[in-house]
């Protein structure tokens, strides 16, 4: 999460004030600096990340809108809407289509009579990446900034990837593939541990330097959940806080047409 320290992130999927949105968003509404937030609607983000676009470009700064989403969501209507819009007004978005091969339980090739999303853009440009390759991917992702930043409109990137687990908590992640195509995969294609050899064959660092920034960064994370777990949850009083960013009235109506509650601004805008 751009922007955002872990026990921000920790604190959000744990429901405390802590959290990046205080609590009140959970793993579907995480937001942090620059980073726009995600979205409960499937592919909902994409045509709200290209108007992030169009006000770059209003605002006349050299900055990009970087907009992700995933090949469940690649069939879309509103994708190729926003891909309209953003070409129509050569708008500097970065479209990242993640594609790991299962849109929850289904494979691409059972939804999508063409897997290859980098083709979709029609008239926007496409090139398909190796997300599993760290180097791939940064060098991809800068030829597209560049791309964007000498005014050429709109690009998209599918980056072929994987997850090793389910797609949510109720889901194994084994009942619609193998366990040995999960494995294989570990063994071949795990990001992680080829960037790990290519940093130790090009002698960049040693085996023990890397243990070393493993153990710096798991005691961040232990530090972080220490902190989450004394934070306290947001109170009743915060239900209608934040809603928005300027209340045009005091109140907010409730569920009920006769429930009224005090609009409370708490959290800093970003």
């Amino acid at each position: 999460l751009m922007g955002a320290t872990p026990e921000q992130l920790l604190g959000e999927l744990c429901g405390r004030v802590i959290g990046c949105s205080r609590g009140k968003g959970g793993s579907m509404h995480t937001f942090g600096k620059n980073f726009f937030g995600g979205n409960g609607i499937v592919g909902a983000q994409v045509p709200i990340g290209t108007g992030i676009g169009l006000m770059m470009k209003l605002s006349k700064k050299p900055n990009i809108s970087f907009t992700l989403y995933g090949d469940g969501a690649a069939n879309q209507g509103q994708i190729f809407e926003s891909y309209n819009i953003a070409k129509l007004w050569n708008l500097p978005v970065i479209y990242v289509c993640e594609n790991n091969k299962y849109g929850m339980g289904t494979s691409v090739e059972r939804a999508s009579a063409a897997t290859e999303f980098y083709t979709r853009g029609d008239y926007i440009p496409g090139i398909q990446v190796d997300g599993m390759d760290v180097l791939a991917t940064r060098e991809a992702s800068l030829f597209a900034i560049a791309h964007c930043l000498s005014n050429r409109g709109p690009i998209l990137l599918e980056m072929i990837t994987y997850r090793y687990y389910g797609h949510s908590m109720s889901d194994p992640g084994t009942s619609y593939r193998t366990r040995d195509e999960i494995q294989n995969v570990r063994k071949s294609k795990d990001p992680i541990t080829l960037f790990k050899d290519k940093i130790i064959g090009a002698n960049l660092a040693t085996e023990d330097e890397l243990k070393q920034i493993d153990n710096g960064v798991k005691k961040l994370i232990d530090d972080a959940v220490a902190k989450v777990k004394a934070a306290p949850p947001p109170g009743l009083e915060e239900l209608c806080s934040d809603v928005h960013n300027k209340a045009l009235v005091p109140t907010i109506r409730g569920i009920h047409p006769w429930q009224s509650f005090k609009h409370l601004r708490i959290g800093k805008a970003r």
